[in-house]
């Protein structure tokens, strides 16, 4: 428990913070899941869709600093080399 009232508000912060990024992670997630269940069924199209879906997402969760900008490119690079390797 917080002993003064500027940890109490620090602790309330956090709170709030944390469940935003856990929105913002669990969507990123998401969108990269589809991506690649839409790649397993062969779907080059709505992959194609769902990949620029998925870099939008991710680079949003980058810039509100939920996740680190290295690991974003990095994980935009894996997906559009997925992406480029299925068609070969």
């Amino acid at each position: 428990m917080p002993n003064t009232r500027s940890a109490e508000k620090r602790l309330r912060q956090t709170r709030v913070r944390t469940l935003r990024n856990r929105i913002y992670k669990s969507r990123v997630k998401t969108f990269i899941r589809r991506f690649e269940e839409a790649l397993a069924e062969g779907d080059r199209e709505r992959a194609a869709e769902l990949l620029r879906k998925a870099s939008s997402v991710i680079d949003k969760a980058a810039k509100k600093g939920v996740i680190h900008a290295n690991a974003a490119a990095r994980r935009k690079s894996r997906l559009y080399r997925l992406f480029n390797g299925s068609a070969a």
